[in-house]
């Protein structure tokens, strides 16, 4: 079993991921909506809410934690090995490698929230790989929330969106990175914006593979046929998360409510 877990519904798009390219798979995902956005928030914040968290899964019965939030990954990856050497972890980490490998016209556009901007792991990204590209940014300020409202195709978030590509697109940007595991739920949105000439790099399918690569050199096995079980928590509305997460999944999704208790995620019926 592998844990999941984001702020909101974003990691859903790399459980997606996950799940179209592990079959099989037992799987334990935490939408931390009582606390939704991340992105806004302190890193030590999130730090905590990550650890937490990541007891929570763990407590489920995961033995690998992909941390599906930029935000997370950015302020509490570095510590989420340390605090827990023995568990293998898997982060977001912007995709401005292929996108610096990739571009042509050599100006790439990053949305991403606050908090993955101000992290360690995104400049040294930048640092390391994007040296000769030029890399505009954009915080797309309230995208996420009109996201977690299944807003994702409102006046509200084709503004949102319109106000962070079109300087972009201005300056000659060819490629736009996802920074954000909820902002490739509105890719579509995105590319009528960009128009076809802007390629946009959605980072969970890599994001899967590595979780793939790690279940392998852990040698733990997945019995083919099996069918996979997904076990859903949320800590805001359960019946709200059903309704979103059924449409973005394809699937109907019936999600478990989680309660924070003094700092601690306790599961249904917990003591």
């Amino acid at each position: 079993m592998i844990g999941v877990f984001d702020s909101g519904i974003g990691g859903l798009s790399v459980l997606r991921a996950i799940r179209a390219q592990i079959p099989d798979l037992d799987v334990v995902f935490f939408a931390d909506q009582a606390h939704v956005p991340y992105g806004p928030r302190s890193l030590e914040e999130v730090r905590s809410f990550s650890e937490a968290i990541t007891c929570f899964l763990l407590d489920q019965g995961a033995q690998l934690v992909v941390v599906a939030c930029n935000a997370a990954s950015a302020a509490s990856l570095h510590y989420l090995r340390q605090r827990f050497p023995s568990v293998p972890f898997v982060g977001m980490e912007p995709a401005v490698k292929p996108a610096a490998e990739t571009t042509q016209s050599k100006v790439v556009g990053v949305l991403a929230t606050p908090a993955t901007f101000q992290g360690s792991l995104y400049a040294s990204v930048v640092e390391r790989f994007a040296k000769d590209v030029r890399i505009l940014q954009d915080t797309c300020p309230g995208l996420v929330i009109e996201i977690e409202q299944g807003h994702l195709d409102g006046e509200q978030t084709r503004a949102i969106l319109e106000k962070a590509l079109k300087p972009m697109l201005e300056q000659g940007i060819d490629t736009v990175v996802m920074g954000c595991t909820h902002y490739p739920f509105v890719i579509p949105l995105i590319s009528q914006i960009a128009g076809p000439g802007v390629r946009v790099i959605d980072p969970a399918p890599a994001v899967a593979r590595q979780a793939g690569r790690l279940l392998e050199q852990h040698g733990w096995q997945i019995d083919p046929g099996q069918g996979e079980k997904v076990r859903y928590f949320t800590s805001g509305d359960p019946e709200r998360f059903n309704s979103l997460a059924s449409r973005l999944m394809g699937e109907p999704v019936q999600a478990e409510r989680a309660d924070w208790v003094s700092g601690v995620v306790r599961a249904p019926g917990a003591q």
